[in-house]
């Protein structure tokens, strides 16, 4: 069995350590999502706001008191939500991921 984990394309995750432990452990395997063109930006936008908007600067007693607490403002986000649009075109995401190909080799 093999581990595919998606990373976001920060260079942390290509730190010696980390292909040293690659090297190490050949059944798992690192795929990096393009900057700035992932699905993946859209969840940390999420989460961000999650954060920004109901966790930051709260006070839990419980695990579950944090819990619930996220849940109502997902309940709440929900009933007023709209789609996340992407706003960039896909020349412009492809020109991007050509350039930054281009200048990592």
């Amino acid at each position: 069995m093999e581990l595919h984990v998606i990373c976001d394309n920060y260079a942390t995750h290509k730190h010696q350590n980390i292909n040293d432990w690659l090297t190490a452990n050949p059944r798992v395997s690192l795929h990096f999502a393009t900057t700035s063109c992932s699905w993946l930006n859209m969840v940390e936008i999420f989460f961000g706001l999650v954060t920004r908007q109901s966790i930051k600067r709260g006070s839990f007693h419980s695990v579950q008191d944090l819990e619930e607490t996220i849940e109502r403002y997902i309940d709440n986000y929900n009933e007023s939500a709209t789609s996340f649009r992407w706003i960039k075109t896909a020349d412009h995401l492809l020109g991007k991921i050509k350039r930054k190909q281009t200048t990592n080799t």
